[in-house]
């Protein structure tokens, strides 16, 4: 069996299934769910998947350690991957190790956030990740294996280990994975991948540090108009992160809602105008103290209301989901970015 942070082989014997979770649970290699042992033999299949992509990887924050392909490829091996996972899982990586996505502020903060990975382009149909409905929920092997591969690595390379490197104050459960496609078949506008400068024909990942998803439920309005209303008063929250207006933040729009959106005329470029101006938070909603330390730290109000974002742009917009008259909003840690890398396969 491959050591899951080096090139080490660790022999355990004749261990069962049973007896491999019990030994990663005594080396602090699990994340409580159970795990498949990564054997040579399952490591080196996992390997050949990114023989193609010679780049080499920064060091991992914040223990500082250069992955190994064997040690990458041992958690998502651990985390159930199927081979062909494995170029998506090593394109997030790269993502994370953008140093504007801030991995060790992000791993050692007490936010809750936990690494959203999103994917575009022709790898979700061919790997069969969920685009569609309950694509940030259960039943996709594709979707949870992922993500949960992206959080192995962060525990057992990065050292992210809940309640030491990991401060979370309560977590939550992306940090168990947080993996879905954008459904770019009922996207009315340009694909997201596309809009950040990739070829249609890329496959993209997209990753940032982020909340889980926040449901922007709108059963009664008609228009574009009353859609974007209910989403800026969902946003415009002094409880998440985005209030310091220092980052990013991603809003997943369901089918129905886009193609209302759409149907009256509106663009990624004015949902984005809107949803900066309408979902500002004003003064009286948030207490002194906090509005002196928001001042503080450079976010200074606009008259009596504060901005969730530096700019329209760090508002960024797509589609996901299947039927019914609900969106998604996902805060990010702040000090971090939304980092988008081709897939290599």
């Amino acid at each position: 069996m491959k050591d899951i942070t080096d090139q080490e082989i660790i022999d355990i014997g004749d261990l069962d299934i049973d007896g491999f979770n019990a030994f990663a649970l005594e080396q602090g290699w699990s994340d409580g769910m159970p795990l498949y042992p990564p054997t040579e033999a399952k490591v080196a299949k996992f390997v050949d998947m990114v023989r193609g992509d010679n780049r080499p990887f920064a060091p991992v924050p914040p223990r500082q350690v250069v992955p190994t392909l064997q040690a990458l490829a041992a958690n998502a091996v651990m985390a159930g991957c199927k081979p062909e996972y494995f170029p998506v899982v090593t394109a997030a990586l790269r993502g994370l190790l953008d140093p504007d996505y801030n991995l060790h502020g992000t791993l050692a903060t007490t936010h809750s956030c936990a690494p959203m990975v999103m994917v575009s382009g022709p790898a979700r149909k061919e790997l069969g990740i969920n685009c569609g409905s309950n694509c940030f929920g259960q039943g996709w092997q594709a979707n949870a294996t992922i993500g949960r591969a992206v959080g192995l690595i962060l525990l057992n390379v990065a050292g992210a280990k809940p309640g030491e490197m990991d401060r979370s104050t309560q977590g939550n459960p992306a940090k168990y994975t947080f993996c879905f496609g954008e459904n770019e078949e009922e996207n009315p506008w340009t694909p997201y991948h596309v809009r950040r400068g990739f070829a249609p024909t890329d496959s993209v990942v997209t990753v940032m540090s982020g909340e889980g998803p926040h449901n922007l439920n709108d059963h009664g309005s008609t228009t574009g108009d009353g859609l974007l209303t209910t989403f800026a008063g969902g946003m415009a929250t002094p409880g998440a992160n985005t209030i310091y207006g220092k980052g990013p933040c991603v809003v997943i729009i369901g089918p129905e809602h886009a193609a209302t959106l759409a149907r009256d005329g509106y663009t990624i470029e004015s949902i984005q105008e809107e949803l900066f101006k309408r979902s500002r938070v004003h003064a009286s909603r948030i207490s002194k103290e906090n509005q002196e330390t928001y001042i503080s730290t450079g976010h200074k109000p606009d008259g009596d209301w504060f901005a969730i974002a530096r700019s329209p742009q760090d508002i960024h917009v797509t589609v996901a989901g299947g039927p019914g008259k609900h969106s998604a909003f996902i805060p990010s840690f702040g000090g971090t970015t939304v980092a988008s890398v081709r897939i290599t396969r």
